[in-house]
């Protein structure tokens, strides 16, 4: 009985309906045991408040926290009853010195510190939810997948909320009552980057602010000078927010918004790695920013019954200004419709089909006589009862780890693809891809595909 781990306490009192404590309550005083989830945090401001928030109306207990930048310690140790939490600046010390305790972890941090702490948590049996993109590269996230296939009793999702809504769970279920037929094309186009893209490494270095661990900061990737504000408004190249255009640190517009944008192309067609992937327009090379805007063309193989279909990411603006988009489809031209201003086009043997907004909220068939004529599909998919909760029921063990229905089985394979875009951008030329996600083309991009960390933030384990 000694052996017991906290962990797998709350999932059997969680099994049998109570937190029994008559038979080994000195047990449970001594190692802390309760029917509460104890929390730890990979970033405390930011979007990582979202997660503060939810964790704690959820009722879990925080009990650590990083945060590289201690003016926004406030996010944890401002909610009632989380005041006592130990805080660092220093991801690591988390794991090191309450590793043991911790059931749950979020990591919600610049895209390049995402990894590390990710497969630290799952490798030492800790629940793990992390924002999206799930990594920054894209064996990084072939390696997340892997992790969660290897570690069978921990509960994961990736941070795209969208996941959670119905609007591709509609979509879905009018791709299978054959409203658009055999998929042929999806084209997703957004409104980012709403941060600086196109431009060289900035010159000249800052002192580091008291309150930023630059060191945390820059953990993984090469070390290079802190730079602060220059624009009067308080917006640095790097921290708190421009990082995202910075290819050392961001994913760019793909980055940030594909995970929402394309999430239910995935859900749809399930097709695993992509076949291949090019840059097909880019305004300029790939330099210390990503660029300003391109066009990235992505093909999938048949699976199945399922024919193969093409892929098209838009972002960014054209040297003229104007966004890239698709062109404006016939059937949204004979209802005087013009297309949203970030969304999906689907194109299909027997019909196409608009879906407006970031997280597939309104798929549409048109033209609008054909969508009253085909009418509502069919109920075929369970709804969610929201992102966070269905990760907390899984993690509580109220229902399956897959019942968090954005777990790295799925979201790993999603983010590999992703960032792929990003990699041809950075070979700037056409990749081809074999069934298990390796370049098969250009065997040299494949280090492009994976960023050694630098020395001492790497993950602290790692079972795959």
């Amino acid at each position: 009985m000694s052996n017991i781990s906290r962990r797998q306490f709350i999932k059997g009192t969680v099994a049998t309906g109570t937190a029994c404590t008559i038979g080994f309550p000195s047990l449970i005083r001594a190692q802390g045991l309760n029917e509460k989830l104890q929390v730890g945090f990979i970033g405390a401001g930011g979007q990582a408040g979202s997660h503060t928030a939810q964790s704690h109306k959820a009722g879990l207990q925080c009990i650590a926290f990083a945060e590289v930048d201690k003016t926004r310690w406030n996010g944890v140790h401002g909610k009632q009853g989380w005041e006592q939490a130990a805080g660092y600046t220093d991801w690591r010390k988390v794991f090191e010195k309450h590793g043991k305790e911790l059931d749950v972890v979020f990591v919600a941090t610049p895209d390049h510190t995402h990894f590390a702490p990710s497969m630290t948590a799952v490798s030492m049996g800790i629940h793990c939810y992390t924002e999206k993109p799930l990594t920054w590269s894209v064996r990084e996230a072939q390696l997340l997948a892997a992790a969660y296939a290897k570690n069978p009793k921990v509960v994961t999702q990736q941070g795209n909320q969208g996941h959670a809504g119905n609007g591709w769970r509609l979509a879905y279920e009018y791709v299978k009552a054959g409203a658009v037929g055999d998929i042929v094309e999806f084209h997703t186009w957004t409104n980012r980057p709403i941060w600086p893209q196109g431009g060289d490494r900035p010159e000249g270095s800052d002192p580091v602010p008291e309150t930023l661990d630059w060191e945390a900061w820059i953990g993984a990737a090469p070390m290079r000078p802190y730079v602060g504000p220059k624009d009067g408004k308080g917006n640095g190249p790097y921290h708190a927010f421009n990082w995202r255009g910075v290819v050392d640190f961001g994913s760019g517009a793909l980055g940030d918004m594909a995970c929402h944008t394309t999430d239910g192309i995935y859900s749809i067609m399930n097709p695993g790695y992509a076949a291949t992937a090019e840059p097909i327009i880019m305004t300029g090379p790939v330099k210390d920013q990503w660029p300003a805007g391109m066009v990235v063309k992505s093909t999938y193989r048949a699976k199945g019954d399922q024919p193969g279909f093409t892929t098209y990411w838009y972002e960014g603006k054209k040297q003229d200004g104007a966004p890239f988009m698709p062109e404006i489809p016939e059937e949204l031209k004979t209802d005087n419709r013009q297309l949203p201003r970030t969304g999906n086009l689907i194109i299909g043997t027997k019909g196409k089909m608009v879906v407006h907004g970031d997280y597939w909220e309104t798929p549409l068939i048109i033209p609008e006589a054909r969508r009253k004529e085909f009418g509502r599909p069919p109920q075929l998919l369970e709804r969610s009862p929201g992102h966070h909760e269905e990760f907390f029921m899984a993690c509580r063990g109220e229902k399956p780890r897959e019942f968090s229905r954005s777990n790295w089985s799925y979201s790993g394979p999603m983010a590999a693809n992703i960032q792929l875009g990003n990699l041809c951008a950075r070979a700037g030329k056409r990749l081809e891809l074999d069934e298990a996600g390796k370049i098969v083309s250009d065997p040299k991009i494949n280090d492009l595909a994976w960023r050694e960390p630098r020395e001492g933030w790497g993950p602290l384990q790692m079972n795959v």
